[in-house]
């Protein structure tokens, strides 16, 4: 973990950046009712959205599929707008938002997704899961994984393009997201997919914790874009009534653990982890819990990145992540 500023790292970004996340944090505050509910009607005045585009920007092309209108499932598919004379792989990937906020068309997820897409050659399926409080765990794993079902399921539909190639599937997420990526893998492990073959995880900043305070928690508790107070606000409206830190959505590897992903055939593993993020030791906990069971795992770490990073495209760091993203989808697909 950096002993550095993150407020002094924070400050690199770009004042753009910087003013729409400021937007979005006003936001996230004056939403938060004191009964733990949210203002969804303030909250989206500042969380703007991103339309889909059959025209190309910046090299990329997106449509909405509609999975289960029921429950506002759907997925925002992303395609290079060159034309592939080879397969390409795909990445399914989950937004983050601590499981509350945004979704896969806000401006921010629209465009980390398109910048995806665009460093890496790679079909990306970005899933619009429900939020809570409203819907409380585990209805945003369900979603997760009723979307990759879906694609199983439907592997010959217009929807998807006909080379990509589902024998080369990643899952990803950032924070909440790499949380979700995480459980949504080990649902696919239990689960005879058809068509879609998980060969790679990647885990950005994966949002986990537990009852313990971490010292990556005690020296970073008032850290920029995510603190402390906020994971735990976070974690009481995500998890079932009655549950502590420690609920196995949460603590992966802790005491009340129940998946034992030892006897699974999991895929390869990448863990970015940043290092002025408050969830630093957790997410470290993580790679080494997975290296412990005996997976294949990577470790990407940034010294000085702070939760989040990948957001600002002009950072350094977020150019390094999407190179590191490249590197391990080619060296897996070969």
């Amino acid at each position: 973990m950096s002993s550095n500023n993150p407020i002094s790292n924070f400050q690199d970004v770009p004042w753009k950046q910087r003013f729409y996340r400021s937007m979005l944090g006003y936001g996230i505050h004056f939403s938060r009712r004191s009964d733990g509910t949210i203002n969804r009607f303030i909250m989206n005045l500042f969380d703007l959205k991103a339309q889909p585009s059959k025209q190309p920007i910046d090299g990329v092309i997106t449509s909405d599929t509609v999975v289960d209108a029921t429950r506002n499932l759907y997925f925002r598919l992303f395609l290079p707008s060159l034309e592939q004379n080879t397969n390409m792989p795909l990445i399914v990937y989950f937004h983050g938002g601590g499981f509350a906020y945004m979704s896969a068309n806000s401006i921010a997820c629209d465009e980390l997704c398109r910048n995806l897409c665009k460093k890496t050659g790679a079909v990306i399926i970005s899933v619009n899961y429900r939020l809570s409080p409203e819907h409380k765990y585990p209805s945003q794993y369900d979603d997760g994984f009723d979307v990759l079902k879906f694609i199983d399921e439907n592997a010959n539909t217009k929807n998807l393009p006909s080379n990509v190639n589902l024998k080369q599937c990643f899952i990803a997420g950032d924070s909440a997201g790499g949380n979700l990526a995480h459980h949504v893998t080990v649902k696919a492990c239990e689960y005879r997919l058809r068509n879609v073959k998980l060969i790679g995880l990647i885990a950005i900043q994966p949002f986990f914790g537990g009852e313990e305070r971490t010292e990556s928690e005690n020296i970073l508790v008032d850290a920029p874009v995510l603190s402390v107070k906020g994971t735990d606000w976070l974690w009481k409206t995500f998890l079932p009534e009655g549950s502590d830190r420690d609920h196995p959505a949460c603590n992966v590897f802790g005491p009340k653990s129940v998946d034992d992903i030892r006897r699974l055939k999991f895929p390869a593993t990448m863990v970015v982890v940043g290092g002025v993020d408050p969830l630093y030791d957790w997410q470290i906990r993580y790679y080494e819990g997975l290296k412990k069971c005996g997976k294949e795992a990577y470790l990407i770490e940034y010294p000085n990145a702070f939760h989040s990073f990948y957001g600002a495209p002009e950072l350094k760091e977020s150019g390094l992540l999407m190179e590191e993203v490249k590197d391990f989808i080619g060296k897996l697909i070969k």
